[in-house]
């Protein structure tokens, strides 16, 4: 059996966003940060900048280093292709464009920082993954506690650590995470 045979597109909206993320940043790395900041960064800029809406979107696939990549990249490879399976393709791009829209407008409206990264999209799918098996509107014992100690961790890192960690786009990215599969599950 050849190799190529062997090896399976298994998880086609994860796998493009992560080649997307690796194609970002390596972008950036040739442009010596230029990318990020042109496309791959979400801030307050004026709305008639077509970038402006371009960014909104763009600041999930954008990373500032390598550590900031791969640290994402694994959790959303871990994962993504099980959501992927459980709620098909079309849903999880949903849930990913709905988790930019939020955390970028939330991130130009209150901060005046730049926001990057997929850090939003990765709580979005630990909170979904913690709902998978919802039934008969019961809420599941995982979900609560991954919600209490995910939601605790980042309201005490928020308040007592400061780093250029976004601790409200996690927030927001479970927030969207847990709406997303209380809906789909309502659907099953």
């Amino acid at each position: 059996m050849k190799l190529t045979k062997a090896i399976k597109f298994n998880s086609p909206v994860v796998l493009s966003f992560v080649f997307i993320c690796i194609g970002a940043f390596l972008l950036n790395l040739i442009t010596g940060g230029y990318t990020n900041q042109l496309a791959f960064t979400v801030y307050r800029g004026s709305m008639a900048d077509p970038l402006f809406y371009v960014r909104m979107i763009g600041h999930v696939f954008g990373h500032a280093g390598w550590e900031h990549l791969s640290g994402n990249m694994m959790y959303i490879l871990l994962l993504g292709p099980m959501l992927e399976e459980k709620y098909g393709s079309r849903n999880m791009m949903v849930i990913i464009f709905l988790t930019a829209i939020t955390t970028g407008l939330v991130n130009v409206i209150f901060f005046s920082h730049g926001l990057l990264g997929a850090s939003g999209v990765v709580f979005a799918f630990i909170i979904l993954s913690s709902i998978t098996s919802v039934k008969d509107g019961g809420i599941p014992l995982t979900f609560i506690l991954v919600a209490i100690i995910y939601i605790g961790g980042q309201l005490i890192d928020g308040l007592t650590v400061k780093d250029n960690v976004s601790n409200l786009t996690h927030i927001i990215g479970g927030v969207v995470g847990a709406c997303c599969g209380m809906a789909l599950n309502k659907k099953q």
